[in-house]
């Protein structure tokens, strides 16, 4: 346990240190709050003449801006990985560090925890502004269903953050990970959804199954519900840890 923590301290500080991981963790707040508080504002003038309609969901809108934040928060698991490998310095960590299954918990550890965090301030910021901004459809924190969408949004971005940091570990490039993630999550698999014929097997990928954490009732035409959601995308989420972790064990630095 001690070589543990030590590796983690090890994985702290590269995080407080590397300017590009901070900013992109920077850059997920930013942006979520920033269309969350644009949100609210356009919904509450939508809405002020006549009551939105029963499928509308205050929530799930107040969380629009999350999946723009989402670009931080991959970007920052992807930086993680792969930047000491485009630097060199991944030998030198092994040196330090050279129980590989040591260095890859440590790793997955930190970046896990720092997505964690992020993620609460980035969803209960989101909430609380886009509610205070929109008006007569806002909804408030003891709602039925509020608070286990909040839990649900900080599951799926940490979530998220971890698969991609497996993908990471398991390409080792960050603009071979980043040109197939960031296409996926946010042009892709949104299209995907939308084909006839196709969209109900598109539902299972990993952000689309666990963006439905998003939602207090999920869409018309899905089988999965916000739980069963994060549950495919915790698989998908093993499933990529794993792999990257047996690329690190099988490849050399």
């Amino acid at each position: 346990m001690s070589s543990l923590n030590a590796a983690v301290d090890f994985e702290w500080s590269k995080v407080r240190t590397v300017r590009s991981m901070v900013w992109s963790l920077v850059l997920c707040v930013a942006l979520s709050l920033a269309l969350a508080v644009v949100t609210g504002a356009v919904v509450r003038r939508q809405y002020a003449d006549e009551p939105a309609p029963s499928s509308f969901d205050p929530v799930s809108a107040g969380f629009s801006g999350l999946r723009l934040g989402m670009i931080g928060l991959v970007v920052f698991g992807v930086l993680a990985v792969t930047s000491e490998y485009s630097t060199g310095t991944i030998r030198s960590s092994l040196a330090a560090v050279p129980r590989r299954g040591v260095f890859y918990a440590a790793k997955m550890l930190t970046g896990g925890l720092a997505a964690g965090a992020v993620s609460c301030v980035a969803v209960l910021t989101s909430f609380f502004l886009a509610q205070a901004t929109m008006g007569e459809e806002s909804v408030s924190l003891t709602d039925d269903g509020v608070p286990a969408a909040l839990v649900g949004a900080v599951l799926f971005t940490t979530l998220l953050c971890l698969f991609s940091m497996g993908v990471a570990a398991l390409l080792r490039s960050s603009v071979l990970t980043m040109g197939i993630l960031m296409p996926l999550f946010f042009t892709v698999s949104t299209i995907l959804t939308n084909v006839p014929g196709v969209g109900r097997a598109a539902q299972f990928l990993p952000d689309q199954a666990g963006g439905l954490a998003l939602y207090r009732h999920a869409p018309d035409g899905y089988v999965l519900n916000a739980w069963s959601g994060l549950a495919v995308l915790a698989a998908w989420t093993a499933a990529a840890l794993g792999a990257g972790y047996l690329a690190l064990r099988r490849r050399d630095a």
